[in-house]
């Protein structure tokens, strides 16, 4: 039975689709089966999977409204070994038409409940904003990864995640629970992040993941070439701390 995590932060920009791409990779790499769900109408996550977003018959927009099983879309990223539903700008009409839909918050849940033995773990690479189809992934993971820069605007950001994650616990999904913390986009040479960074460790304990991802120019780059940083160059500094990630993860949920 795969273990599902949802990769959220309603703040934009903060690394949440390369940390998806890269976790996938990495987890594969480890011989485990994952399949990446791009919930994002932008579709980062698909192309920086290798799938041409603008080619696809059918996508995780056809699954939400019930047109289209998970294994029907499902693709393989072939530079990495997992496997992707992906997304592409059919999805932003999604949120539209599930709004008369009974029980629209569990789609998702209810959509990839049928491919749950085929994997060990599922990641929900989820839109930035507390929409719908975030509201899916939620109510659909057994947990969240948050990845956050250590910036002061960013803590604020998580307070409201964390009320969010809360009333989704209380309220539609009583298995959900922070499951860690991810600093990314490290820069060690500012002392305001440093100090961000002690706040997290202050207030969130072991809640905060042992690894830190650092500010890297490969990892920026690997989307361009349709990769995961783990494939587009394996030894850089945030390609190894991916991959670190992703053993520190396997270790995490052993314990959950």
């Amino acid at each position: 039975m795969a273990k599902i995590f949802c990769i959220a932060n309603q703040k934009g920009g903060v690394g949440k689709t390369t940390t998806a791409v890269n976790l996938a990779a990495g987890l594969a790499g480890l011989g485990l089966r994952v399949l990446l769900v791009d919930l994002d109408p932008q579709g980062n996550a698909t192309m920086g999977s290798g799938i041409e977003k603008a080619n696809l018959d059918n996508s995780i927009y056809q699954v939400l409204i019930g047109q289209a099983t998970v294994k029907n879309c499902a693709q393989c990223c072939e530079s990495s070994g997992y496997d992707v539903l992906p997304a592409n700008r059919d999805l932003a009409g999604a949120e539209i038409e599930l709004v008369d839909i009974d029980a629209r918050e569990s789609r998702l849940k209810d959509a990839l409940a049928q491919v749950a033995n085929d994997y060990d773990f599922i990641l929900i690479d989820c839109p930035p904003a507390l929409s719908l189809l975030t509201l899916n992934g939620l109510c659909a993971a057994n947990g969240v990864i948050v990845p956050m820069q250590c910036e002061y605007f960013a803590l604020e950001g998580l307070s409201d995640l964390v009320n969010t994650i809360k009333q989704v616990h209380a309220n539609l999904n009583p298995d959900l629970a922070i499951i860690g913390l991810l600093r990314v986009m490290f820069d060690t040479r500012m002392t305001l992040q440093q100090q961000v960074s002690e706040q997290l460790l202050e207030h969130f304990g072991d809640k905060v993941f042992k690894t830190i991802i650092p500010r890297n120019v490969r990892l920026a780059e690997a989307p361009s070439y349709g990769l995961p940083g783990v494939a587009f160059d394996k030894s850089s500094r945030g390609a190894k701390a991916y991959l670190e990630f992703g053993v520190e993860m396997v270790e995490r949920i052993k314990h959950i």
